[in-house]
């Protein structure tokens, strides 16, 4: 398997694209053989004219390109039809919420690579779409905060009088979390964060903010780095204690968004209700049911009491050349994993021996194969 297509994606707010021309001179000086559909890396700021001279093919439409082996894009796709059987489709998949796709994909016989589902350890570290995307996503959230704030966040001594920082407080310290606590150190404010794993506290505090501490009992984190799901009694208690600190806080960010399940619910009206009027709360997992009420996927809603909840969900389109490039430098990784590429042959090889494959490839042969999906 070398022939790969680059698909231009249909949803029109999606900005980024699979893979970008640099990767695409990589992958084509290895054997690979690429096409890429017109205009694909337009929004992303790359022509077809630096996909023509990395080595790429431009085709007209992606049914073009169903000849290809191997099939990359970021969302999941519209449609199927016509993409042959024994392709390798690589995309965001959202299995847990797409039954009748994941249905789709084995009775037409395509081998379905979820990008969600790439193990976080050490050796797919590389290949972790979900951690270079979400990384982005929280710097932008700050900024996106910061823009709407009606004040500056650092402090600043003036003739007519000094003006104190903003207060921005970070709830879950994940790679969103941790690199909207640095954005927001680096623009100056000061900046309170929690999570539920006590063991984030020392990275918290390397980055300059406060760790807020909630003795919550027993807690933890899964093996794949997630927290653990906590009781009803430890969710009531941590929000009582985090509303204290977010009726201080003029910004807020919410990152608690756990793949699989929906988004629990850290603020509710009575604690948006105590907020400063102007406050700014960023929920980044809207998409899956959200962390704070009332919150709207891809609107901003402003209460009340005049605190502004934004959609935090996938930020990283609006910094779609940056995006793509990490995208793409994982879909690369992958794809020259040396578990699925042999050099000698110039070939990639979908090993099921491997344990990365083997954890993120959910059909094969007409069959759904991974474990955690075979009942769908």
């Amino acid at each position: 398997m070398k022939k790969v297509l680059v698909c231009k994606e249909k949803d029109e707010r999606e900005t980024r694209v699979a893979l970008v021309p640099d990767d695409v001179k990589k992958l084509t000086s290895l054997g690979f053989e690429i096409k890429v559909v017109s205009d694909a890396g337009v929004k992303s700021g790359f022509s077809d004219e630096a996909y023509t001279k990395a080595g790429a093919a431009i085709i007209a439409k992606e049914e073009d390109g169903y000849d290809s082996e191997i099939i990359v894009r970021i969302m999941k796709p519209e449609s199927i039809e016509g993409i042959k059987a024994g392709t390798l489709h690589l995309s965001y998949m959202d299995p847990f919420n797409n039954k009748e796709l994941l249905n789709n994909f084995a009775s037409s016989g395509i081998s379905a690579v979820s990008l969600e589902m790439i193990p976080r350890s050490t050796l797919a570290q590389k290949m972790d779409v979900q951690s270079s995307q979400t990384s982005l996503a929280g710097y932008v959230a700050v900024l996106n905060a910061a823009a709407r704030l009606p004040k500056i966040l650092p402090m600043m001594v003036t003739p007519a009088g000094t003006i104190n920082p903003a207060r921005v407080f970070i709830i879950g310290v994940g790679v969103a979390g941790l690199q909207a606590i640095a954005t927001a150190k680096r623009l100056g404010a000061r900046v309170d964060a929690f999570d539920t794993r006590p063991v984030v506290e020392e990275q918290v505090k390397s980055l300059g903010a406060s760790f807020v501490k909630i003795d919550l009992g027993e807690m933890g984190q899964t093996s794949q780095g997630y927290a653990k799901e906590l009781t009803p009694e430890q969710i009531a208690k941590q929000k009582e204690a985090q509303a204290k600190v977010c009726e201080k806080a003029n910004i807020v960010i919410t990152t608690a968004k756990v793949f699989g399940r929906k988004a629990p619910r850290l603020i509710e009206k009575n604690v948006l209700d105590r907020m400063q009027p102007g406050s700014i709360v960023v929920d980044m997992a809207c998409s899956t049911g959200g962390n704070v009420e009332g919150s709207k996927l891809f609107e901003n809603v402003v209460t009340e009491n005049g605190v502004t909840i934004m959609s935090g969900d996938l930020l990283e389109r609006q910094v779609p050349y940056d995006a793509s490039k990490m995208f793409s430098g994982n879909i690369t990784a992958f794809l020259t994993h040396a578990g699925f590429y042999d050099k000698e042959a110039k070939e990639f090889r979908v090993n099921l021996d491997d344990e990365i494959m083997k954890g993120c490839l959910l059909t094969k042969d007409g069959a759904i194969i991974h474990e955690r999906f075979k009942q769908a």
